[in-house]
């Protein structure tokens, strides 16, 4: 095993669905825990792969249910992606496809709408409008057959491909569900090209989350509970990196990771205590 980074941690990064809440409501002893970093006055970010609504939606559901923040404490995916899309592909016609209304953090990106296609066999084929980058956020109702082969047929046509994340699953009050990696591996092998990631595992995400707080990596610790997009993915660029074991954790995702975590906790709210004793260690 790996040994356990040490030092002063001078700035947090949070994952929210499954370390803060499942469902949006609060994991027991969360609120609590981020009350102790307020009064700390440590620098924090929340960071989430959640593409269903608008960091300014993210921001209220959280303060209602108790937690200390404000919209400037939240980095979404789809506020790098559009970031990403206005360095990269200025001026370009895109396609989302997403579950939610995520558009007003989607600015100076211009997107287009397809019309309503008819139903049968005879409309898969058809592709109405000029798409240069197909941009795809969280798997929902949204990703049936008709969205999904109209996709495919932009990419043959040599549009670009654009994710937010290709997480397999998510956690949810009922359980785990299917999320957007598991269409977007099919989407990649059928039309042969490879997705830009945007949001975690994306080493950019973990720079522009550093650049948010102004913070360096080797202070920084980052909490999640997917081993591979939240933790070890952090790890690999330079930030401590604590799991816990809730929202989507398994024991077996954690046995078979490619990596160990710096730290793996049984919950967020056991987080204040890890950060005063990393202080305590030389």
């Amino acid at each position: 095993m790996e040994p356990e980074r040490t030092g002063a941690i001078r700035a947090v990064l949070i994952d929210i669905d499954g370390v803060l809440t499942v469902s949006w409501e609060p994991l027991p002893g969360a609120v609590e825990a981020m009350e102790r970093l307020r009064a700390a006055e440590l620098p924090l970010a929340l960071v989430t792969n959640t593409t269903s609504r608008t960091r300014a939606s993210i921001c209220a559901r959280l303060a209602e249910a108790g937690f200390p923040v404000t919209v400037d404490d939240i980095l979404t995916a789809p506020a790098v992606t559009a970031a990403y899309l206005r360095e990269n592909h200025a001026g370009a016609r895109c396609l989302l496809l997403n579950a939610g209304d995520i558009r007003d953090d989607l600015t100076g990106v211009t997107l287009v709408d397809e019309p309503e296609q008819r139903s049968g066999a005879e409309s898969d084929v058809d592709v109405d409008v000029d798409v240069d980058v197909v941009v795809v956020g969280g798997a929902g109702d949204e990703f049936g057959y008709t969205a999904l082969n109209r996709v495919f047929h932009h990419l043959q046509r040599g549009a670009h491909l654009v994710a937010m994340h290709r997480n397999l699953y998510w956690r949810t009050a009922g359980g785990l569900e299917l999320d957007t990696g598991a269409f977007l591996l099919g989407l990649e092998r059928a039309a042969r090209v490879t997705a830009r990631i945007t949001g975690k595992p994306s080493a950019a995400f973990f720079a522009a989350a550093l650049a948010h707080l102004g913070a360096d990596a080797s202070t920084t610790l980052m909490v999640g509970d997917d081993i591979e997009s939240d933790v070890l993915a952090a790890q690999r660029s330079g930030v401590t990196g604590a799991l816990v074991k809730t929202g989507k954790y398994l024991p077996e995702t954690h046995r078979s990771a490619d990596g160990t975590p710096d730290h793996v906790l049984d919950s967020f709210a056991a987080l204040p205590d890890l950060l005063e004793r990393l202080a305590r260690t030389p």
